[in-house]
């Protein structure tokens, strides 16, 4: 079903407080610039500008709806807020070109958005039959229909089993070559059936819907959403000041453990074991606001089904540069 209203009707935030509680202790100077690079429909955006009214906001994302849509609940804020047009790993560039130093906060609300779930026509939600699109940006080329109909079967084993994690990987690949051989895939429900058709009977009645790895794995690949994670993490934490603090919401365990690498390499030493003394190039630049990945309350799961899988993780900039390898 298609979702119709303003954002603020269409979407809950993902665990709002906790991301305001992090990043609000790095807001308190008059214009102090935070950077949502997923600005969505814009919740955590609106929540950080209310409780940190000196603060100015540049937010990105590669969604047009999107921007539209956060840019009318942001109106409020009238010229605390910029809005980009970009992948959130052009911060570096974004910043650039609006003449902004580095920044007090950074936040990553990764994967799909709301909006894109509830826009039937966007194709990437398994619960309808809809187009095979799952572009995040309706202006690049690449579908998950021409990923399906194109790549080879070792190609799409790989993006299902890397992407997706799917066990199953090598079969659903051979059945979609075989498949599009008769018919290219056009739409949703077909793809569905091919996968159910292909995972074991046990499988197909635990863990959810068995399609939702293969959807995953295609919308990483149509989106470059991994590689875009990989530039954006370093580009991020570079563009903190010291004291600027940076909040990331991953939902699967891929950007995860990516988050996990890039903020645990900067809160720990690079010196050698047997240097006698610490250089000051070999000292961390990152201290880790929260112990391991916290998670939504029970409260937050109970309102908001589309939390369950959300794991965040935040840091503190505590000195220039980065450590030397």
């Amino acid at each position: 079903m298609t979702r119709t209203g303003d954002a603020a009707s269409r979407h809950a935030p993902v665990m709002l407080s906790r991301i305001v509680s992090l990043l609000a202790p790095a807001l308190g100077e008059p214009g102090a610039v935070v950077v949502d690079g997923t600005l969505g429909m814009g919740g955590h955006a609106e929540a950080l500008l209310t409780a940190c009214p000196d603060a100015v906001l540049v937010g990105i994302d590669r969604d047009r709806e999107a921007l539209a849509l956060a840019g009318e609940r942001l109106t409020p804020f009238g010229d605390r807020v910029r809005l980009v047009h970009a992948v959130y790993d052009e911060i570096g560039e974004v910043l650039d070109r609006l003449g902004l130093g580095p920044v007090a906060g950074v936040l990553l609300d990764l994967g799909v958005s709301s909006l894109q779930l509830d826009e039937d026509d966007r194709g990437f939600a398994y619960r309808v039959d809809a187009p095979l699109d799952m572009r995040m940006d309706a202006g690049e080329d690449l579908t998950a229909a021409e990923v399906l109909n194109t790549y080879d079967a070792g190609d799409l084993t790989r993006i299902l089993r890397e992407y997706g994690e799917e066990r199953f990987a090598r079969r659903i690949a051979a059945a979609v070559v075989r498949e599009r051989a008769v018919e290219p895939f056009t739409t949703s429900a077909r793809l569905v059936e091919l996968v159910r058709a292909n995972v074991p009977a046990a499988t197909r009645h635990k863990g959810g819907n068995p399609a939702k790895r293969t959807f995953q794995a295609l919308r990483i690949e149509v989106n470059g959403e991994l590689d875009a994670l990989a530039a954006a993490l370093p580009a991020a934490v570079d563009a903190l000041a010291v004291g600027g603090r940076i909040a990331v919401l991953a939902y699967h365990s891929l950007e995860d453990r990516m988050v996990k690498r890039e903020l645990a390499a900067g809160a720990h030493s690079s010196a050698p074991p047997d240097l006698p003394v610490e250089l000051p190039q070999h000292a961390p630049y990152l201290r880790l606001l929260t112990r391991g990945a916290e998670v939504p309350d029970a409260d937050e799961l109970e309102t908001n089904s589309r939390a369950a899988s959300a794991r965040l993780r935040a840091a503190e900039r505590t000195r220039p540069g980065r450590s030397a390898a």
